[in-house]
């Protein structure tokens, strides 16, 4: 029997698509007399259209056309109100073809068609045309797109917006647009700590939009003028500039000079450039550091090549903290995140703080970190802040009294963070490798392997970290403290063996906190510990038996432990047995020794000793 029935055309053969011609043939259809069943009258000007096109395409007019049910008499003429000619006609091509060309249409017609978009729930279109204009804003006419993505509540479109002005604020001020912004756009707009304009070009800016007709009445005035902060000017502006106007009371300027004459400036409510996830510690945005050795190294982005003689900027340790490495902004900036790389090319650990200032002045501590051990890189996280100038002040060091300092960032971030006890708490794994955590204690053919994420390759003879028990711990360091509540361990696991051990953190190594006490559970496998959140840089695991040998092996250990994970008896029940199946037995082998780097000897789950 033939086969030639089972065989099948290319696809390009079989599947017909001329979506193209379709649209070119409605097109053709669209503003013209020919076929049309209904007319609209938009500003003196016939268009005519097909109903049928209309109300397949936009439930709007087929409400309109058809009033919801087919047998509805339909109307032959429809007039529309508050309607431009010029956008309706690029809204009815664009229903009976699918396209629209933004580019050549001038801006208010491509305001209007955003805004018959919007009218229409066509939000498609609407959010095509707003991803347009976000590509063409200019001074000129971002207060005009702005007004119009706060009328109709076009979030994307207005973050835009806002992030074009804040970044050039002066000129929108002086713009003719800024004067033509509604009340509620306009106090969106200059009432933001981003918008990081001199308060005085602000408060005469609002002075043109009141004197312009935007305020009614006064008190419609006395809620734009609330939008300045005054207490951010000096006292020479408040008096010559502001008093002659007459549109704040002397007992407003008196409350500012007050606020500002008994205040820290740190508290005052400064302004700043916002420029999400880009480091302003750089030349390239005027970043220099003003204090401390070797100046050059610290913000050269070099984070590679660095070693004991270059590399590095430097501060003598002293008692008094009036030591330190500081760093001037280009300009005021709001940031929330810092980046630092301490010199970390042998185990040495850290101490310092971080504290900013808009005048050098008047400091806030943002980061302290002078009660831990910290080494290379930390991420540090705090509430946003605007600030001129940043200053890091090493306290320790473990080799000898200088801190060095590789590489500073200093940026604002959208990533969420968590903070308590003014410390990080992770929702990822901290003790990895990549997180520069380290092994600082315990026996291992190869280092860090306790962190390198391998949970499968390990047998009797690697993969497996461990110490003799009655002597020694294994230690972790992570690079930084955390505010942590729990951890993650795998247990050497390849015959039925079973172990007992404790858990300790700490943050300097001299004071140890017991999380955990499984010395008299019988563990094996995975292990999930819980406890009270709490800082922890340092944690120590002890072994204190071993059913099968004098040593303790563990494979794996991740800090915090991921959620939802449940392998192990919990901290709140020391008692319940371990929810994993035993890896499969395998013949015992021999111990070797460590790499040449290392003294010890590897500690074999089959050496019985």
């Amino acid at each position: 029997m033939s086969n030639s029935h089972s065989l099948r055309p290319p696809a390009s053969v079989s599947e017909i698509d001329h979506v193209h011609l379709l649209s070119e043939q409605l097109g053709a259809l669209a503003l013209g007399e020919e076929y049309s069943d209904v007319t609209f009258l938009v500003e003196g000007k016939r268009f005519p259209a097909h109903r049928v096109i209309l109300a397949a395409r936009c439930h709007y007019f087929r409400a309109l056309l058809y009033g919801g049910m087919k047998e509805s008499r339909p109307q032959a003429e429809v007039s529309l109100e508050d309607t431009r000619a010029e956008a309706f006609s690029m809204l009815l091509r664009y229903l009976h073809t699918g396209r629209a060309s933004l580019s050549s249409a001038r801006e208010e017609v491509l305001l209007d068609f955003l805004g018959l978009a919007h009218r229409y729930g066509l939000q498609e279109l609407e959010d095509s045309t707003s991803d347009f204009l976000r590509t063409v804003l200019r001074t000129d006419n971002v207060c005009l797109v702005f007004d119009v993505a706060s009328l109709y509540s076009l979030e994307a479109l207005g973050a835009a917006c806002c992030r074009y002005m804040d970044q050039r604020a002066p000129d929108v001020l002086a713009s003719d647009g800024f004067l033509a912004l509604s009340k509620t756009a306009l106090l969106t707009a200059v009432r933001r700590d981003s918008f990081a304009a001199g308060e005085r070009e602000i408060f005469q800016a609002l002075c043109r939009w009141c004197r312009r007709g935007g305020a009614v009445d006064q008190e419609e005035t006395r809620e734009v003028m609330a939008a300045v902060r005054l207490p951010l000017m000096t006292l020479t502006e408040m008096l010559n500039v502001v008093r002659p106007t007459g549109l704040l009371s002397p007992d407003q300027l008196l409350d500012a000079i007050k606020l500002r004459s008994e205040s820290r400036n740190m508290d005052l409510n400064f302004r700043g450039v916002l420029v999400p996830e880009e480091n302003m510690a750089t030349m390239k945005h005027g970043a220099q550091v003003v204090k401390g050795e070797l100046k050059s190294a610290l913000l050269d982005g070099d984070t590679q090549n660095y070693d004991l003689d270059h590399g590095f900027s430097r501060h003598p340790i002293e008692e008094d903290g009036s030591a330190g490495l500081q760093v001037k902004l280009g300009q005021p900036a709001i940031v929330n995140h810092v980046r630092l790389l301490l010199w970390d090319r042998d185990s040495r650990s850290y101490s310092y703080y971080v504290e900013v200032s808009m005048d050098e002045l008047d400091w806030v501590r943002v980061v302290d970190h002078s009660k831990y051990l910290c080494r290379s890189w930390q991420n540090l996280y705090f509430e946003p802040r605007v600030c001129r100038y940043v200053r890091i002040v090493g306290t320790h060091n473990t080799v000898n009294k200088v801190f060095h300092l590789v590489a500073f960032e200093c940026m604002f971030t959208n990533r969420a963070f968590t903070l308590e006890q003014g410390l990080v708490v992770p929702s990822d794994n901290v003790a990895t490798v990549a997180a520069c955590a380290s092994v600082i204690e315990g026996v291992s053919r190869s280092r860090n392997a306790l962190l390198n994420g391998d949970t499968r390759n390990y047998d009797w003879d690697s993969g497996y970290t461990c110490h003799q028990l009655g002597s020694g711990a294994i230690v972790v360091q992570l690079a930084q403290p955390y505010c942590v509540g729990s951890l993650r361990l795998l247990l050497w696991d390849c015959d039925e063996r079973s172990y007992s051990y404790y858990v300790e953190v700490s943050t300097n190594q001299q004071l140890w906190t017991k999380v955990a006490d499984r010395t008299r559970v019988t563990c094996r496998s995975w292990q999930t510990v819980k406890f009270d959140k709490q800082p922890a840089s340092f944690i120590r695991i002890v072994g204190t038996h071993n059913t099968a040998n004098e040593v303790f092996h563990c494979v794996h250990f991740e800090c915090p432990a991921p959620s939802g994970s449940d392998g192990g008896p919990d901290a709140s029940d020391p008692a319940a047995p371990s929810s994993q199946p035993p890896r499969p037995q395998r013949p015992p082998r021999g111990h070797g020794l460590l790499p040449s780097d290392a003294s010890s000897v590897a500690l074999s789950p089959g050496n019985r000793r």
